[in-house]
């Protein structure tokens, strides 16, 4: 065990997490944040100082979304440290891993800010950012649109004013991730106790924030390819770093490919302009696709809506449907196994009752 120690408020707890806990699980055990999450085991940091925890238990879960990854609270025995409950979240930001069949994949839990960084370059693009926005929307997580490298930038209102037509509430930041008040430009969101994460592509310069914030270099950072503005990976697994306010700062893996899982409430929110228009076609079944009184196609003919958000909305619909569907085929094949499951068990039964 590592003798550095922090407080729980210093960990971010909020008394929504101590309602969940009994007073003998006080009694016997103590609350533990998860920092790191590794193949085998997890680092955690406590009262008690650190640990690492080994995969195992109610850790090695089958369902993704109950085993732990950042940011997550676990409620550890005081005397073996072995985990006993893991706590509800406040808010769990999550992807469809990429591959044939759909799975969840964690990123992090109870975060109080995401920041969805890009840059003001070529790597920009609104309708990546509507899908990393609608990501956080669906976790109910506040966020923040941040784009880097504005120093390099001919227009850099310009692209701010492009990423504010997302949605007039989210707050857009406009900075140079070098430049020594690029932390300050953050500041209001890096409270003591706060969390806060970055989700982005490759090369946007996430490493280099969290770097700024830290004041160290805790994360590597590579230069970007001149010929696109694409980055190589530079944050390999997601860990928790002590901001030096109190707060936390939470990096991540580049991710072009984010894929959405089931839950549209994001997309519904960060659409809703279109929902609302859609709700005005003549008839309820309307296909938008050539449909006669379609408010759709009148909106995009007369400029009132943008054709790519459009076919981006359509989209990130299309994928949370699959995601529902794999979701549930899943769940049937699952209790059909365990149909099967019970059918054996009764016929092995039945058989040594026989041939008794």
């Amino acid at each position: 065990m590592n003798n550095f120690t922090f407080t729980l408020a210093e960990l971010g707890w909020r008394p929504v997490w101590l309602q969940q806990l009994s007073f003998e699980e006080l009694e016997q055990c103590f609350p533990a944040r998860v920092s790191a999450v590794y193949r085998d085991r997890i680092h955690v940091l406590s009262e008690q100082g650190e640990l690492d925890i080994p995969v195992t238990g109610i850790l090695d879960a089958d369902e993704p979304e109950q085993r732990a990854t950042v940011g997550d609270w676990l409620l550890l025995a005081m005397e073996t440290h072995r985990p006993v409950k893991l706590l509800a979240r406040q808010n769990l930001l999550q992807r469809i891993a990429a591959g044939t069949e759909p799975k969840a994949q964690l990123i992090a839990a109870n975060i109080d800010t995401l920041f969805l960084v890009s840059s003001c370059n070529q790597d920009f693009n609104l309708s990546r950012l509507e899908r990393y926005l609608s990501l956080a929307m669906s976790a109910h997580i506040p966020a923040v649109i941040v784009l880097t490298k504005a120093d390099l930038a001919e227009d850099a209102e310009g692209y701010r004013e492009q990423a504010q037509s997302i949605h007039s509430n989210v707050p857009v930041v406009v900075l140079n991730a070098l430049d020594a008040k690029a932390a300050d430009q953050l500041g209001s969101w890096l409270g003591k106790g706060q969390t806060i994460a970055f989700v982005g592509s490759s090369g946007v310069g996430k490493s280099t924030l969290t770097n700024a914030l830290l004041g160290t270099a805790a994360q590597h950072t590579q230069d970007i390819r001149e010929d696109d503005a694409k980055g190589r990976h530079t944050t390999t697994g997601r860990q928790m770093f002590a901001l030096p306010g109190g707060g936390w700062v939470l990096d991540t893996p580049g991710m072009r490919e984010l894929r959405l899982g089931e839950d549209a409430e994001g997309i519904a929110e960060l659409f809703d302009d279109i929902e609302q228009l859609m709700g005005q076609c003549r008839f309820s079944n309307c296909h938008h696709q050539g449909d006669k009184g379609c408010a759709i196609e009148a909106a995009i003919a007369s400029g009132e809506l943008d054709l790519r958000r459009w076919q981006n909305y359509s989209k990130l619909s299309a994928e949370a449907a699959l995601a529902s569907k794999s979701r549930e085929e899943r769940k049937k094949a699952k209790q059909q196994w365990g149909k099967e499951v019970s059918k054996f068990a009764r016929q092995h039964k039945k058989m040594k009752d026989d041939w008794r």
